[in-house]
């Protein structure tokens, strides 16, 4: 697999990683409070705990975010905080699709 391959395969799967509304609303959340457990994501997204662990392991597994233990609970924080620029270009991206469209 050339590089240029190999990053066009890993682009795929960080955008396939974060292609599901939970998922952003979980790194919303992180955005706003660096560090949180699971207990307290699925306190604020009123989201099932099967649910939520699996969109927790889908952003964890592709590197997205870092998990810890501590005692019972498990941590969670953005990894890189890139991808909130990340973010950030794409909320930029609609919103000038919405001037563009109602202008």
């Amino acid at each position: 697999m050339s590089m240029n391959t190999y990053n066009e395969q890993k682009i795929a799967e960080l955008f396939l990683a974060l292609g599901q509304p939970n998922r952003i609303r979980i790194l919303n959340l992180l955005r706003q409070e660096p560090v949180l457990c699971a207990c307290e994501m699925q306190n604020m997204l009123k989201i099932e705990q099967s649910n939520l662990s699996r969109h927790l392991s889908t952003l964890a597994d592709a590197g997205i975010l870092t998990r810890w233990k501590d005692g019972v609970r498990t941590n969670y924080k953005i990894a890189d905080p890139l991808i909130l620029e990340l973010l950030g270009k794409a909320e930029q991206t609609l919103h000038q699709d919405d001037l563009q469209k109602t202008g």
